[in-house]
């Protein structure tokens, strides 16, 4: 694998790369540690439905599953037990990256259990014990923006534990998970915590925004429905920069600043196009500013060494347009609040899915170990 130079650019213009995948084969082939070196990949995120294709798949868990059989261990925990060692494992590979960079960057994330979703009090004492569990400082909790999800991200952060803050879809909600986290930082604070060592991302979903919205467009089949596909996400996405730009310009935050907190970064997270019609470099060519973190499935992360366009910040300069296209969506009579609604719903519902696919999938592999085994 040959460096890339577009990737570089893309990094040079302020922009983290984070992997969207892991599994123990990535880990223990040496690809991981591949990327960091060739691909100016600087973090990893997880979840639900990504531990489910890699321990669904089995490749490199045959052990460990037999071993877990063997003590007859529940379900829940060989999955934590199986989880836990790869984000470990992973975080050591980017443990460099991470001194490197102060603990802005070489991160791995893990996901409370999303059955957890709309339970405050239980999201907190799962975000506690994962961080326990997985025991490294570069490991970020991930917690959904849901409306529980919220309080926890405050309770959690006051605790010193770095968080990522997954599904968010709309700017309301964006500007919710960003009050939590400062809330959050507050608390740290005022318990005497040392606010530099906690760290945040905010990850704003992107392509989803434009295949609900297209469908919808694509459904309504009029020459100016038609002309707005493609867009929406892409203003969305740039809308909730400038509201980044906005709490991390006020008051409130550069008290915090002084005292050595960091900003919670947007993250780009849903960055693959699926769309066939889009270019497969859509939301990482448009979406670079200073200060983001995006994460790509490997494909895109590939496709983006090999033909991303980077041309400097596309972003900032676009907010008058991006205001201007999710008018015009409204004004054919998709509603913006339904559909982010509508998002984040199937969103938790379809972690929530593929979670108990690996639940069951993992629960055949014990009882079939616990057999051979007798």
């Amino acid at each position: 694998m040959t460096e890339a130079p577009v990737l570089k650019r893309l990094s040079d213009e302020g922009v983290s790369i984070w992997l969207d995948d892991l599994s123990r084969k990535r880990i223990t082939t040496g690809n991981l540690a591949e990327l960091v070196a060739t691909r100016h990949v600087v973090g990893v995120t997880t979840n639900p439905s990504i531990f489910q294709a890699a321990i669904g798949s089995g490749e490199g868990y045959e052990e460990q599953l037999a071993d877990l059989a063997v003590r007859g261990v529940t379900t829940d925990e060989a999955v934590r037990m199986m989880t836990t060692a790869d984000v470990r494992a992973a975080a050591d590979i980017l443990r460099p990256v991470y001194e490197a960079t102060g603990g802005r960057d070489g991160r791995v994330s893990i996901e409370v259990d999303p059955r957890l979703a709309h339970a405050t009090a239980a999201t907190i004492a799962e975000a506690k014990q994962l961080a326990w569990l997985v025991e490294r400082p570069n490991v970020m909790i991930k917690i959904p923006a849901t409306k529980a999800g919220l309080p926890a991200i405050t309770e959690v952060v006051a605790q010193g534990i770095s968080v990522n803050v997954t599904l968010i879809f709309s700017l309301e909600r964006y500007r919710e998970v960003m009050d939590a986290y400062l809330a959050g930082l507050e608390k740290a604070q005022a318990a005497g915590l040392d606010l530099s060592s906690i760290h945040s991302v905010a990850s704003f979903f992107v392509s989803r925004v434009d295949a609900e919205i297209d469908r919808r467009l694509t459904a309504l089949g009029s020459d100016e429905a038609l002309a707005l596909k493609g867009r929406a996400a892409l203003a969305n996405a740039r809308l909730a920069y400038e509201a980044y730009e906005d709490v991390f310009a006020a008051e409130r935050w550069l008290a915090l600043a002084g005292t050595g907190a960091n900003k919670q970064r947007p993250l780009w997270a849903s960055t693959g196009v699926k769309d066939p019609a889009y270019k497969d470099t859509l939301y990482v060519d448009e979406l670079v500013a200073p200060g983001t973190v995006n994460t790509m499935p490997e494909a895109t992360l590939n496709a983006t060494a090999d033909h991303g366009v980077i041309t400097g910040d596309t972003v900032t300069g676009g907010y008058a347009q991006a205001r201007a296209d999710l008018a015009a969506v409204e004004r054919l009579g998709i509603s913006y609040d339904e559909v982010v609604t509508r998002l984040e719903d199937e969103g938790v519902a379809k972690f929530e899915v593929a979670w108990q696919d690996l639940l069951d999938t993992v629960t055949k592999s014990l009882m079939s170990k616990g057999v051979d085994g007798e």
